[in-house]
């Protein structure tokens, strides 16, 4: 059976499933996502999940991933149960105006390596909220983590009377044809990680949302708690190894405290890179711009030995290379999905923040940002002056990015860039983008503007006589 054919059939089964929950009330929908997401949550299948996806793409670590499958699908469920979805969501007296939520269609997502398990299960318990179907197209890599997560799925499914179409895997082997031809064929098609198949999706003539790459810098300025900082900018570089795409990629410190923050950085785990392993680094990490696939979500034990630089010491978690430029001759300023971090001095806090967008416009345009401070002026400045989706202030950037339990941002493995990045939205990936409105409007008495008011110094008073409300 050829691409087309094979696609074609998992639309035919997927409309047909979607069919029968046609009906579904709120509470029948609600049942279908609290089962979905428990089986995921269930701590051995995180962990098969996590097994299956180290294994087959060699990408990150096992504890790290459990994690990120459990915390990611608790907090989505969290989200999706506080939404309404089914009916009427909203109605408004004041402006007589009842709103409907009606669902999108198929929609079919293409998932990422990095993380095969997480992002599908986060766009499955979306669509299927919004009272939609879903077709995955995992990596090829990540084909036997989409296809035990099915199982899991399909054995949730069946156990509450729903049907396990709703949800189907592309078969494999995986390529750019059936991946191309998915996208033209659904409803909506939701496109994470590489930026080539981004660009597919946009042109696929079906409704798409996309994403941007991932390049963070993160500012500390000189009011920050150094340890604070530190420790959490450690804690969020080495999550699951770095594979994640709101990782930190470079920190910028101020001239004043930058001994401060460096010694900061390296008692919570950094090695700081002599100028001569910093080239070699670069040279090995880096091959016509491309980042080396075997340093990618790799150990620090691993890294060490790939950038000779020996064995790692106890307690040594990333690594902390100077850098003084921007742009494509050097890469060290770009995304590295490995446990490298470059380090930018500036003079002061307005420089810091010409560094940051420096290195959003070689890479990571729109898509985020952070600062550890107690000068909240200052991460209003930063908010303001960068073009970026997402500005998190004194957080730990992989956990808070893509929504966090101590912050408002929606649970999302697909984060939105904004135009910057040619995306067509500049916001977490939710609930919302999965339904579709109507909205039933009713005559009511709307007060508007005189036109002295609308107009202001431009208004002259002869034009009563064609007064538009006449």
């Amino acid at each position: 059976m050829d691409s087309a054919h094979q696609v074609d059939s998992l639309i035919v089964a997927a409309r047909k499933a979607q069919s029968i929950i046609a009906d579904y009330n709120q509470d029948q929908i609600d049942t279908m996502v609290r089962a979905m997401a428990w089986a995921i949550y269930k701590y051995e299948h995180a962990k098969e999940l996590a097994e299956i996806a180290v294994f087959d793409t060699g990408l990150g670590n096992v504890e790290d991933k459990i994690t990120k499958n459990r915390r990611k699908t608790f907090g989505t469920l969290c989200d999706l149960l506080d939404a309404s979805t089914v009916g009427v969501i909203e109605e408004n007296a004041e402006n007589a105006i009842i709103t409907f939520a009606k669902p999108v269609g198929v929609v079919g997502t293409l998932t990422p390596s990095t993380n095969p398990a997480a992002t599908p299960a986060n766009h499955a318990l979306m669509a299927i909220k919004g009272g939609n179907a879903i077709i995955i197209c995992p990596s090829p890599a990540g084909l036997n983590t989409a296809n035990r997560l099915k199982r899991y799925f399909d054995d949730a499914l069946r156990s509450i009377d729903a049907p396990v179409d709703i949800v189907q895997i592309v078969n494999g082997p995986i390529n750019f044809d059936k991946a191309t031809y998915l996208m033209s064929k659904v409803d909506l098609a939701i496109v994470t990680g590489d930026q080539t198949n981004v660009k597919r999706g946009y042109q696929s003539g079906t409704p798409c949302i996309g994403v941007g790459k991932g390049n963070v810098p993160v500012i500390i300025d000189n009011s920050a708690n150094f340890e604070d900082a530190a420790t959490k900018i450690a804690l969020s570089k080495t999550f699951d190894n770095a594979t994640s795409c709101s990782s930190e990629n470079s920190v910028i410190l101020l001239e004043e405290s930058y001994h401060d923050a460096i010694e900061a950085l390296k008692n919570a785990g950094g090695y700081y890179a002599s100028p001569e392993e910093v080239s070699r680094i670069e040279r090995i990490l880096f091959d016509n711009g491309n980042v080396n696939r075997e340093a990618v979500g790799k150990s620090i034990e691993v890294l060490f030995e790939l950038f000779e630089l020996g064995k790692p010491q106890d307690g040594t978690k990333f690594i902390l290379v100077d850098q003084s430029k921007i742009g494509k001759d050097f890469p060290l300023s770009g995304e590295k999905l490995s446990l490298v971090m470059s380090v930018y001095r500036a003079n002061n806090f307005s420089e810091a923040v010409s560094i940051v967008q420096d290195i959003l416009n070689y890479e990571g345009l729109g898509h985020s940002v952070g600062v550890h401070t107690h000068n909240f002026e200052n991460s209003r400045i930063l908010a303001e002056k960068t073009k970026v989706a997402r500005v998190l202030v004194n957080q730990a950037h992989t956990f808070g990015n893509g929504g966090g339990f101590d912050n408002a941002l929606p649970f999302s493995l697909t984060m939105g860039c904004g135009t910057w990045a040619g995306n067509s939205i500049s916001e977490n990936l939710n609930i919302s983008h999965f339904i579709n409105k109507t909205v039933l409007v009713s005559v009511f008495e709307k007060q508007t503007l005189s036109e002295n008011d609308a107009f202001g110094s431009f208004f002259e008073p002869k034009e009563l006589e064609n007064n538009v409300n006449s």
